[in-house]
């Protein structure tokens, strides 16, 4: 396994060596860093324990049943797995974007304000809903409608909108799981360019099928390949590194292979 490290402050220190489910062990050896201020891209094949490494960042992990997890994941320097740690607090800090747009049935403002009400904010609660949609490059589009009801947005508007509920709170880092996967080739290319915008502010993981997609917006990218195990499919990291690097000129023979169209 290669790991890729640069001089840059890191902000997730990830050393993942088991993850279970019960007794199934889904994702092994994991370790690699996350650099503030980047895009980092999780790709490789179905089964492979991308989305499940990257839960374990914001641990909702924790709300699937039978999870267990071997290792640390320090955000930094504090290990969010410790007993001793809300995950409540650790998903404040630390945002999740979903395949499937997911917007609450509630007013565009709602949905936005949802985060800081339910961590009691104080301040104006305007101007955070508002800088939140400016910076998901939704303001434009809604800010005459903020009554109306999130699900009456087309989907490309939806996930924007669930990306201002998930920075509304100003998170250290914004997890996003497929983000585009639902959306037609118009509302990806506005997706993929305010990830772009937004990694001036955040930390960006991205969860990809799509390896022209990390190609596009990763500043660096993880492989993650899978193996047969007895009683499923158990995934391991491979290879990380600067993006250019990892897909022109792999270190590792399983990721030439996957490269190649060798397996999906």
């Amino acid at each position: 396994m290669n790991t890729h490290t640069d001089n840059c402050e890191t902000v997730i220190d990830c050393r993942l060596d088991q993850l279970y489910y019960g007794d199934f062990l889904a994702v092994r050896d994991s370790h690699l860093v996350i650099p503030k201020g980047s895009i980092t891209g999780f790709i490789g094949p179905s089964g492979c324990g991308k989305s499940s490494v990257l839960r374990c960042f914001n641990r909702t992990n924790d709300l699937i049943h039978g999870f267990s997890l071997a290792g640390s994941v320090l955000v930094h320097d504090v290990d969010i797995c410790g007993p001793d740690i809300d995950p409540v607090r650790v998903r404040r800090h630390i945002g999740m974007v979903y395949q499937q747009p997911n917007p609450f049935a509630m007013s565009i403002f709602d949905n936005v304000a949802f985060g800081l009400k339910l961590n009691r904010y104080d301040g104006d609660m305007e101007e955070k809903v508002v800088r939140a949609l400016q910076r998901a490059a939704l303001w434009e589009e809604v800010k005459d409608k903020l009554k109306d009801n999130g699900l009456s947005l087309s989907g490309g508007q939806q996930q924007r909108l669930c990306i201002a509920r998930a920075i509304a709170t100003d998170p250290y880092v914004l997890l996003m799981d497929e983000p585009c996967s639902a959306l037609d080739p118009i509302a990806t290319q506005r997706i993929e360019e305010l990830m772009v915008e937004l990694k001036r502010k955040y930390t960006i993981v991205l969860v990809t099928h799509n390896m022209q997609q990390a190609t596009r917006v990763a500043d660096e990218t993880a492989f993650f390949s899978v193996e047969i195990q007895e009683g499923g499919r158990t995934g391991f990291l491979v290879e990380h590194g600067a993006t250019q690097q990892l897909f022109e000129d792999p270190r590792e023979q399983l990721t030439r292979e996957y490269m190649r169209g060798k397996f999906s």
